[in-house]
């Protein structure tokens, strides 16, 4: 069995690149390549997974069904976490994130756990307002691999 943070491992020096499928309205797979990393679910307080998004097809996808899959990989190994999607952003409200202050520090844990870093958090919260940034959490429900 492959925990979270072994499937991370293999892509941690890449900033957590992986690529995410969603599922369409017509049952075929939306893939992208994201950068993702795990984290505590502020509501939970359960392991998840975290990236940010605003792309609207992938958010339309998850709003419909869930149902998400992501691969991370180091050359010919890697390791994919499935589980449902819950989105926490400005048009996906969550009863414990109550305030726009709160959503800022959820998109910096998430892009902070994916590996990234800032010079001016100040400058990333404009940003992250200004395209309505979602962050989407990952409740794993499977993880696997080819090792």
């Amino acid at each position: 069995m492959v925990t979270l943070d072994e499937a991370f491992a293999l892509a941690r020096d890449e900033s957590g690149l992986a690529v995410v499928s969603t599922l369409r309205a017509d049952q075929t797979i939306q893939s992208s390549l994201i950068n993702a990393g795990p984290l505590t679910h502020p509501g939970t307080g359960e392991p998840a997974l975290g990236f940010v998004t605003y792309g609207r097809v992938k958010l339309a996808n998850l709003r419909a069904r869930p149902q998400i899959a992501v691969t991370f990989r180091q050359g010919w190994q890697w390791a994919t976490v499935e589980g449902r999607a819950e989105l926490a952003g400005p048009d996906d409200h969550r009863p414990w994130l109550d305030s726009p202050e709160a959503l800022a520090r959820l998109l910096r844990d998430v892009f902070s756990a994916a590996g990234g870093t800032h010079d001016d958090w100040d400058e990333y919260d404009r940003i992250m307002r200004e395209q309505r940034r979602t962050a989407v959490l990952i409740a794993p429900t499977r993880i696997y691999s080819n090792g």
